[in-house]
């Protein structure tokens, strides 16, 4: 079964030292039950790739104060100031990737392609160390594809099989995390029967989850409450 009753028995897979992919936007479409139940589990050294690590002292960056984030890849670390002051006291390693960039390479990640050309970043900072390419007379810098031992994402609602719904912009980075780790845990709103869920909604197939839960938090105008 892949429903577990718990978000620290659907954590159990996940060990210090390994790559974690997370989905959210700041705390938009963020496994906040997920991000908070690691905060109580014994992991370090944790390699995250997220479009940010949270807010100050919110979601990820719970994590980044616990001292439990060796790395971060993503694109948008400068909302949560937490973030470059442990890079500046060299606590925190952090790969910037433009945003579009993060998703094509966590996509190709997902997709079994190792890497591929992209004319962003070219020239900039960002593409120093990185192998250019002239084609058809443009330069184009290479980008690794991305792929993680756990992927942690939000989703709307689950069938008791693994498919899944979102949303709205909740969806962000959600499902193509869901296609490039080993090991998928989404946590949701709501769980129900099979042949539920219209077949035109579905965004992630079955196949690629391997852990659900029910959400306790939920993010709200107010912020992050308790849920259900």
């Amino acid at each position: 079964m892949k429903i577990y009753n718990s978000a620290k028995e659907a954590l159990s897979c996940l060990e210090s030292g390994q790559t974690l992919m997370v989905g959210g936007f700041g705390l938009v479409g963020g496994p906040l039950t997920l991000i908070d139940t690691l905060g109580e589990l014994d992991v370090s050294d944790l390699t995250i790739i997220s479009n940010n690590l949270g807010e100050k002292g919110e979601g990820l960056g719970k994590l980044l104060n616990q001292k439990k984030v060796k790395k971060a890849i993503g694109s948008y670390f400068t909302g949560n100031r937490d973030v470059g002051e442990a890079y500046q006291r060299g606590e925190l390693e952090i790969v910037l990737l433009p945003q579009g960039t993060l998703a094509e390479s966590i996509r190709a990640g997902g997709a079994g392609i190792g890497g591929y050309y992209t004319k962003t970043s070219v020239g900039t900072d960002l593409a120093k160390g990185k192998e250019i390419k002239i084609i058809k007379e443009e330069e184009y810098v290479f980008e690794e594809a991305l792929t993680a031992d756990v992927a942690i994402i939000r989703a709307h609602k689950a069938d008791k099989l693994g498919n899944l719904i979102y949303y709205k912009t909740a969806r962000n980075f959600n499902p193509l995390m869901a296609t490039a780790a080993k090991t998928v845990i989404v946590e949701v709103d709501e769980i129900v029967e099979i042949g539920e869920l219209d077949g035109d909604t579905i965004v992630t197939p079955h196949l690629f989850i391997d852990r659900i839960i029910l959400a306790k938090k939920i993010l709200t105008k107010e912020g992050v409450v308790e849920h259900g």
